[in-house]
C-alpha cells in the first residue's frame, strides 16, 4: 500500500513539474511587453513602448478630483507616447510588484501594484490592470491598460523605495 502511494505521488509530481514550468514560462512571456513598456518609459524610448502595444489601444485612469469624487480619464496611445518621448528633467521609473496573471487561451490579464517615480521622488502609486492578446506571430501585446492613481497611502515595498534614496 505504501509503495503504491509513493509511486502515485512520484508519478503525479513528475507530471506536474513540466506543467508548472510551462505555466511559469507562459507568465514570463506575458510579462515581457509590460517589462518593455516600463523599460521604454525609463529610457524615454517611445518606439520601445509602442512595440509593447497593438495598434488600437484603450488607456484609462481611475482617480479622484480635489473633492474626492471618482473620475475616469481616457487617453490615447499617441498622447502617451508623446509624453514618454518628450524630454523631461527626471527619469521616469514605474516599479511593479505582486503581479497576478490570469490566462485563457490567447487572452491574458495582469493586475499589478506599482509606484511611479520622477527621478528620486515618488509621484503616485496604484494598480495597473493590463489586458493582453497573443498575436498571429505568437507574441503577447497590450490592448488595454487601466490604472488607479493615489498620492497618499502608497505602501511601497522597502526593496523598491530604497532604490530611490
Amino acid at each position: 500500500m505504501i509503495i503504491k502511494r509513493l509511486v502515485f505521488t512520484f508519478s503525479f509530481l513528475v507530471w506536474m513539474v513540466p506543467a508548472l514550468s510551462q505555466s511559469e514560462e507562459a507568465k514570463k512571456e506575458i510579462m515581457e511587453p509590460i517589462k518593455k513598456l516600463f523599460d521604454g518609459m525609463h529610457q524615454s524610448d517611445s518606439a520601445m513602448v509602442h512595440s509593447a502595444f497593438v495598434n488600437e489601444v484603450t488607456l484609462s485612469t481611475v482617480t479622484e478630483d480635489k473633492s474626492g469624487v471618482p473620475v475616469l480619464r481616457s487617453s490615447t496611445l499617441q498622447s502617451f507616447l508623446q509624453a514618454i518621448g518628450k524630454p523631461h528633467l527626471e527619469v521616469w521609473s514605474e516599479m511593479i510588484w505582486d503581479p497576478e496573471v490570469r490566462v485563457d487561451g490567447n487572452f491574458a490579464q495582469v493586475w499589478v501594484k506599482y509606484a511611479f517615480y520622477a527621478g528620486k521622488t515618488l509621484s503616485h502609486c496604484g494598480v495597473d490592470a493590463f489586458h493582453l492578446v497573443k498575436n498571429q506571430a505568437g507574441h503577447w501585446k497590450i490592448f488595454h491598460l487601466a490604472d488607479t492613481r493615489h498620492k497618499e497611502n502608497c505602501d511601497v515595498p522597502k526593496s523598491i523605495s530604497d532604490q530611490f534614496k
